[in-house]
């Protein structure tokens, strides 16, 4: 059967439909459409027509997660197959903290410090300072005494991520259809900690443990879930009694949380000690003296909120991934979710090696700021995949081989129509590197295309006439010092 389009998007051709089907009624067959009041008329309900026409084009547009353009539709439909958008990501540092003056002792009894949730440090970047949080408590070694003064240091690195600490607090009311929503834009989800109290409780009562499936809980679970909602907001939602452990009526929910400027705080290095701690005792106190912070690793990986793209790529690959990882594509999906900071990733499986290796996946990850995946994070990755593997597979990621393009261009152009040839070599880089960083290259399978360059620079500006670009293709080789190694350079060209 032929598709019949009722309802056209184009307002004069809707005005000739109506036109058509009023000539096809014998009392107007030869009448004077345009030259009559009639014709106000027939614009009236073109323009009805029109806007009809438009807004069921876009509900319908809307009601699908490949078409939808809105964020706010886009989330709830990947909400309707069990997937949850990534937030924001907050950058983390890696710092140790000693020189810590707890002051003068009387008693030979050991004592700790308990470094408090909460603002931490102040780091600075290019000119501009960002606070660091801790989203939990973190206990001391012993405090040592010199000359009668007592000193405290943390053995262990620290990680702090950027951003604000902030709490909210609910009180639960199960008479009423309630929602508890987190009314911060820009949390990082990773470091929200929900606590749960009685009624008669005083203190701030249990903690409850996020999850992001209902596998392996029962009715006392003390678990709950986070969704966003509109205006990347995020909603916390518990157990029905069934799924999880169920809210008593006027109990007190207390959510703590870090607010991130995302990939902005990344590059961080230079620390100051701002936080409060706690002693022995329950006493609290800010140190009078400054506070050694040494930087072990740069801010790194903050991310922005997971993009609309992202979301319509990956939730039906991990719906159907299940969140289990069996084919290269369930991999893919899953560690996108893992690790934010994936830009691409390429997995194969160890049969399609040359020699086959069984029970071997090995995965290629470029992330979104730098060029490899750093040890820890690479150890990170394993550990959370093996949540999600079949027994008996073991995972290795590798490092990518970077295969570089260097353009060699001279451009010719007509100096009358040029103010500033500096300006316009300044044009034209900023061109190259907005094409370089696009998402077509910058994934595995990415293409470079000559003729695309070509037509780029002539683009730039009016005045240019023409252009010879030449291509170079590079890859950077890190060698083994002294001792014998065997390379191979592929270019795959």
């Amino acid at each position: 059967m032929p598709f019949t389009q009722f309802t056209s998007l184009d307002f004069e051709q809707i005005k000739v439909q109506i036109k058509d089907f009023l000539r096809s009624n014998s009392n107007f067959t030869d009448f004077d459409f345009e030259g009559s009041n009639f014709s106000v008329i027939i614009d009236t309900l073109a323009y009805n027509t029109y806007i009809n026409a438009f807004n069921a084009n876009l509900l319908a547009n809307e009601s699908f997660l490949d078409s939808a353009t809105i964020r706010e539709n886009v989330v709830s439909l990947a909400r309707n197959i069990g997937y949850v958008p990534r937030s924001k990501t907050a950058a983390t540092a890696t710092v140790r903290i000693s020189d810590i003056n707890v002051g003068t002792t009387n008693d030979s009894t050991t004592k700790f410090l308990t470094l408090r949730a909460g603002l931490v440090c102040v780091g600075a970047s290019e000119n501009t300072t960002y606070r660091f949080s801790l989203p939990d408590n973190i206990t001391s070694t012993r405090v040592r005494d010199i000359g009668g003064t007592s000193f405290a240091q943390f053995d262990e690195p620290i990680t702090i991520h950027e951003g604000t600490y902030l709490t909210r607090t609910y009180r639960a009311s199960t008479s009423v259809d309630q929602r508890f929503i987190i009314d911060s834009p820009g949390i990082d989800s990773s470091t929200l900690r929900v606590f749960v109290s009685g009624p008669n409780d005083t203190s701030i009562g249990r903690q409850y443990k996020m999850i992001d499936n209902i596998l392996n809980i029962d009715k006392d679970s003390e678990i709950f879930l986070a969704q966003e909602v509109q205006d990347e907001k995020y909603e916390i939602m518990f157990g029905d009694g069934l799924f999880g452990r169920k809210l008593e009526n006027n109990s007190i929910i207390t959510a703590r949380y870090i607010v991130s400027d995302g990939e902005a705080g990344n590059g961080a290095s230079n620390f100051s000690f701002q936080g409060t701690l706690t002693k022995s005792d329950g006493t609290i106190f800010t140190p009078s003296d400054s506070v050694a912070v040494t930087t072990v690793q740069n801010a790194s990986n903050g991310a922005e909120v997971e993009d609309v793209s992202s979301i319509k790529y990956f939730a039906p690959r991990l719906y159907s991934a299940q969140y289990r990882a069996v084919t290269p594509r369930d991999y893919e999906a899953i560690i996108g979710t893992i690790f934010p900071q994936t830009e691409s990733v390429a997995v194969v499986g160890g049969e399609e090696l040359d020699p086959p290796q069984f029970g071997k996946v090995q995965i290629s990850i470029k992330p979104k700021n730098g060029t490899f995946v750093s040890d820890f994070d690479k150890s990170q990755i394993k550990n959370r995949l093996k949540n999600y593997s079949i027994a008996g597979i073991n995972s290795e990621i590798v490092d990518l081989k970077i295969l570089y393009v260097e353009i060699d261009s001279n451009v010719y152009y007509n100096s009358a129509q040029v103010s500033s040839s500096d300006n316009l070599r300044t044009s034209i880089i900023a061109g190259l590197n907005d094409y370089a960083n696009n998402v077509e290259i910058n994934k595995f399978g990415g293409r470079f295309k000559y003729s695309k360059v070509n037509t780029l620079i002539d683009r730039i500006d009016n005045g240019i006439t023409s252009n010879i670009t030449k291509v170079i293709i590079r890859r950077d080789l890190k060698a083994l010092l002294n001792q014998f190694a065997q390379y191979e350079l592929c270019f795959g060209n």
